[in-house]
């Protein structure tokens, strides 16, 4: 395996001066990074079943300390269109070679934690008919949308295997329908995320339910309008025997002199249907989430963004928040997304971000952010894995992005945690690489 990574490594070097040659299209990336994610819960040792042992699993719901070093290489092929018609594959892999302590690597999001090994994986696999006004694309895809998404935004992709159809032939208008039957992905994946699993399988539902359901996978369908400063999003994605989710987004951009702003409110409806709506099932999924936002820029360097979500007092959160790479929330943290809290049930969270671009500077391609979340949680639903309460958590973020026209780039981000009756935590992310 190691050999093989090896090998696939040096293939983009080799070709990333040729990206494209008689109609055939080469791209990829090569990512690297340093994780760390500290619970306050370091990992005692791995047991004879190769399970990693917690020191307390009462702190923070048995998250355990994680760290490693890890390097990631993408390579894309696609070939010439012919009457509209063209392939398209890309094979993805990870590894550390051997460097890291796999004590440590419940929690980083690369290797799956249950077998914490170098893999490599057909990520992409694609027949597409696409002539600017109609495209059909049949089967894997790192396919972007509000609720399921490729979610690139740490060491690999999501991906997902699936058809769907793709219609602009409408003035300012955009219809999509579609079936996601597989998915892929270790950072959002209630599976092995190394490899594609049933829709149903990698979804957050509990265990007995995916056993009672099979392999199931979810329809959509969406319309989005755009008409000048006004841009209206409606996706629906139908988890057979699982759970329905719409979303629906209202977009209003302007500017007003020194003032860049644009504003947004969301709703999202999560429900459970066929199995999950009978007696039978142990999971529960009926609440909605209320968003806002008002985002800006002053100057052309000073960037601003503030949020607001209010979840409603019903079930569901655990089982369906960043489930499929969904991470279109307006007011939650740079890192650690949801999952520290114990519920966000019946709970409200702000957020408040100030940043700059050192563009006038010279550094026309580096961006510093800083970024505070506050949560006022439900101490009925939001406890700690003993049982007690939590009213708050506040989440504090810093961000150095950096990324230039030739295709170099880099992440840092740093966050801290507190949240009530848990030890005050944090994560850090250094992740950086070249794409071509």
């Amino acid at each position: 395996m190691k050999k093989a990574l090896s090998l696939f490594l040096s293939a983009p070097l080799l070709l990333s001066a040729a990206q494209e040659f008689n109609g055939w299209k080469v791209s990829g990336d090569i990512r690297t990074g340093w994780v760390q994610y500290d619970y306050g819960n370091p990992p005692k040792g791995i047991d004879e079943n190769g399970n990693i042992i917690p020191t307390d699993e009462n702190i923070s719901k048995g998250h355990m300390d994680s760290k490693g070093w890890y390097v990631v290489p993408k390579f894309s092929l696609q070939t010439p269109s012919y009457s509209d018609f063209y392939l398209k594959a890309t094979v993805a892999g990870a590894t550390d070679f051997g460097i890291n302590e796999e004590k440590y690597e419940s929690r980083t999001f690369v290797f799956d934690p249950k077998e914490r090994k170098s893999f490599v994986i057909l990520q992409e696999a694609q027949f597409v008919f696409d002539n600017k006004e109609h495209k059909f694309l049949i089967g894997r895809e790192e396919f972007i949308s509000p609720m399921f998404d490729a979610d690139d935004y740490y060491m690999l992709a999501d991906s997902f295997q699936l058809a769907y159809y793709k219609n602009n032939s409408f003035k300012n208008t955009t219809l999509m329908t579609g079936y996601f039957d597989k998915f892929a992905g270790v950072w959002d994946s209630g599976a092995n995320g190394t490899k594609f699993e049933s829709m149903s399988k990698a979804s957050y539902i509990d265990s007995e339910d995916k056993k009672a359901i099979g392999d199931k996978g979810f329809a959509f369908a969406s319309l989005e309008y755009k008409n000048g400063k006004h841009t209206l999003q409606v996706w629906d994605y139908y988890g057979f025997d699982m759970y329905n989710i719409l979303y629906t987004n209202y977009d209003y951009s302007n500017e007003a002199g020194i003032l860049t702003y644009d504003f947004s409110i969301k709703w999202i409806n999560f429900k459970e249907v066929g199995y999950l709506a009978s007696d039978k099932a142990k999971t529960d999924i009926d609440y909605s989430l209320y968003e806002g936002r008002f985002d800006g820029t002053l100057y052309k360097n000073w960037e601003f963004a503030t949020g607001i979500a209010d979840y409603t007092d019903g079930p569901g959160q655990g089982a369906t928040l960043g489930a499929f790479g969904g991470y279109y929330y307006l007011a939650n943290g740079m890192v650690f997304h949801f999952f520290e809290a114990g519920s966000l049930r019946d709970s409200t969270s702000y957020k408040a971000q100030i940043g700059y671009n050192f563009g006038d500077f010279g550094g026309e391609d580096l961006k510093l952010y800083y970024r505070y979340t506050y949560f006022n949680l439900d101490p009925t639903y939001s406890k700690t894995t003993s049982g007690l309460p939590q009213d708050t958590m506040q989440l504090n973020g810093i961000r150095l992005v950096y990324g230039d026209q030739f295709g170099w780039y880099f992440t840092g981000t740093y966050e801290h945690v507190q949240l009530d009756n848990e030890p005050n935590t944090y994560a850090l992310r250094l992740i950086g690489g070249y794409r071509f």
